[in-house]
């Protein structure tokens, strides 16, 4: 079976090329489908079995990034989103996804509840807008289908507002839960420990992505659809020469690895 995948568009959205790209690079069927495509009726939900929320700046990021994409689906689809996610379908939020999540309530999902925002995706402590390439490292106690079996991967990120915040009791669960799948990381996979640029936005506990209790929606900062190549890496030359040379260093694993889980537990599980 080939999972269905669908990526979804529209009004500021700016990533459901390379999404889409990389999810058939990984063996499923991906297809962009526009937000008022599935608020019309004309494409259901419930023929998929991976659901995308990709990059960008929907709406303008205006109210805050992701939120009136938040609350377009939510009062246009929210039985829908909620039957999709009890089915146990795969639903990944990548940058202004992730926030788009996080203000549905889909994540983190504490208590099997997916309707009540708990967490939050807010301003970089730098007060800039971050464009660059960071370190994350997996978390392997994690339930999250898109992480497992992975370590230390290199990633770009390119946000305003992935800053991630909550209450002291929400940070606790979602660590006795392994519910924080990645984490900004120096470039040994080492913790950043908040230090800057490696922790490019100042995230509590350096946590670039969570999951839900059952490891099958998951958000993060960094783009895994941008890293699909060793050639997409900004230092692959000199990687390239290390190991003609020497070696004594393997290139960073390309992050598609992140959706080339999703697909194969989707061929697996569905």
């Amino acid at each position: 079976m080939t999972p269905r995948v669908l990526v979804l568009t529209g009004y500021g959205l700016n990533c459901d090329f390379e999404t889409r790209f990389a999810f058939e690079k990984s063996g499923g069927q991906a297809q962009r489908v526009h937000i008022n495509s599935l608020i019309n009726k004309e494409i259901s939900l419930a023929d998929f079995h991976i659901l995308a929320f990709v990059g960008g700046f929907s709406w303008g990021d205006d109210h805050g990034a992701g939120v009136i994409q938040a609350v377009r689906l939510k009062s246009n689809l929210g039985d829908d989103i909620l039957d999709f996610v009890g089915r146990g379908r795969l639903v990944i939020g990548i940058c202004n996804g992730f926030q788009a999540l996080v203000n549905l309530g889909l994540l983190p999902g504490l208590e099997k509840d997916y309707t009540r925002r708990t967490v939050a995706l807010t301003y970089n402590d730098s007060g800039n807008f971050r464009n660059a390439w960071v370190t994350v490292k997996a978390n392997k106690k994690s339930p999250c289908v898109f992480t497992k079996g992975l370590d230390v991967l290199d990633m770009p990120v390119r946000h305003g507002e992935g800053k991630f915040f909550a209450e002291k009791e929400i940070i606790d669960k979602l660590v006795e839960n392994n519910q924080i799948a990645l984490t900004y990381a120096m470039q040994d996979g080492s913790p950043a420990n908040g230090s800057f640029p490696e922790n490019p936005n100042g995230s509590l506990l350096d946590i670039a992505g969570i999951c839900d209790p059952t490891g099958r929606i998951f958000g993060l900062m960094p783009h895994p659809e941008a890293f699909i190549h060793a050639t997409n890496h900004p230092r692959w030359t000199f990687y390239k020469e290390i190991q003609k040379r020497q070696g004594l260093e393997a290139p960073p694993q390309p992050a598609i690895a992140v959706i080339q889980n999703a697909v194969d537990f989707a061929k697996q599980a569905f």
